[in-house]
Order: C-alpha cells, then sequence, then structure tokens
C-alpha cells in the first residue's frame, strides 16, 4: 500500500476553510500549521517588532516535508502539536493512517510553498487552492481569530488587513506553482472522488 498513497496539499489565504474542508473530507490529514518554529526561534522574520508569522521562514520546512515522506513511506508519523495562541510546540502527536487509506491531505497557509518542495523530494503530490472571495475570507478569518484568542485584537486587526491585500498574490504563486485554483464546492467535490 504505501506506493499507491498520493498527498493532495490544500492551500488559501488564512481564513479560507482549508481546515473545516479537511475535516469534512474525512481524509487524513496533516497540519503544516504545527510545524511553525516557536516564537524565541533564533532569526525568525519580523515586521513591525513583532513575528511575522505570514513569513514561510518562520515555518520548519524540512521537518514537515520529513515528515510527509515518513507517513506516505510507512503509514505513520509524529508531528508537533503547534499552539497559535502561546507561539510554541505544546506537544506532539502520532499519526497512523488507515491500512486502506490512499489519499493523504496537508493542508496550511504554506501549503503553496511546500508542493514544489515535496516534488523536489520526490513525492506523489498535487495541490487544490480555495479560491474564495476575499471579503469572505477576511470576514471568516477575523471570526475564527477573535473566537480562538489567537492574538491581540489589534495585531489581528493589521494582519488581516495586510492578508486581504496579498490574497491575489498568493494565488498568482499558488497557479505558478502548480495548484488548481478552485471554488470550496469544486474542492469538496474533487476531494470525494
Amino acid at each position: 500500500m504505501p506506493g499507491s498513497r498520493r498527498l493532495v496539499l490544500l492551500a488559501g489565504p488564512s481564513g479560507s476553510g482549508k481546515t473545516r474542508l479537511a475535516r469534512r473530507s474525512g481524509l487524513p490529514t496533516v497540519r503544516l500549521d504545527d510545524f511553525y518554529h516557536d516564537a524565541d526561534h533564533p532569526g525568525l522574520p519580523r515586521t513591525l517588532g513583532i513575528v511575522d508569522w505570514d513569513d514561510v521562514a518562520s515555518w520548519n520546512a524540512a521537518a514537515a516535508i520529513e515528515a510527509l515522506d515518513e507517513l506516505l513511506a510507512t503509514g505513520r508519523t509524529r508531528t508537533p502539536e503547534y499552539s497559535i495562541p502561546e507561539s510554541r510546540k505544546v506537544g506532539d502527536k502520532e499519526l497512523v493512517l488507515p491500512e486502506d487509506a490512499t489519499v493523504v491531505l496537508a493542508e496550511g497557509i504554506f501549503a503553496v510553498e511546500a508542493l514544489p518542495l515535496i516534488r523536489a523530494a520526490g513525492l506523489d503530490a498535487s495541490g487544490i487552492y480555495l479560491d474564495r472571495p476575499g471579503i469572505l475570507v477576511a470576514r471568516y478569518r477575523l471570526r475564527r481569530d477573535l473566537r480562538q484568542h489567537r492574538k491581540s485584537v489589534w495585531v489581528l486587526l493589521r494582519r488581516g488587513l495586510a492578508l486581504w491585500r496579498a490574497q491575489g498574490a498568493l494565488k498568482r504563486r499558488a497557479l505558478a506553482n502548480g495548484f488548481d485554483a478552485l471554488s470550496y464546492s469544486d474542492a469538496e467535490r474533487r476531494l470525494t472522488e
């Protein structure tokens, strides 16, 4: 079975519904956001005096790809459990695939950057980019972030505005990196196939 497992990366702006879609699909899922570096990691990128969690340098790509490779090859791996409000790893968890699993999802804000790295590592992967209107994504993101007390309101508003402005560039990067841009309903349909 290991040779027949495929990886599908689920990308989109923060708040676009990646986690919700992954849960609804019922497919085994790796949360790429759990591979953030801790806030005290040396050399983290900063903007206006705070860590820029939207910069790919705040994310441990090598560890994420290693875990995905192990999961596809063996059917199991350990991943970090990351607390976004605390900006640090709070534990580890083991992910074990069902015997009949042929598709594994990996979702997170850095999936766009991860797909070329994963393919370069020799893994069979494709990508879906959730293409949703910017105002809708901004509303969902702010509601989620306030509900989960992710950061201070000031940080959430400033970050939300920056992410809204960057959404078009993110989509262009996703398409250039080999993602298919799909509506939420089309992405859900493809994952059920």
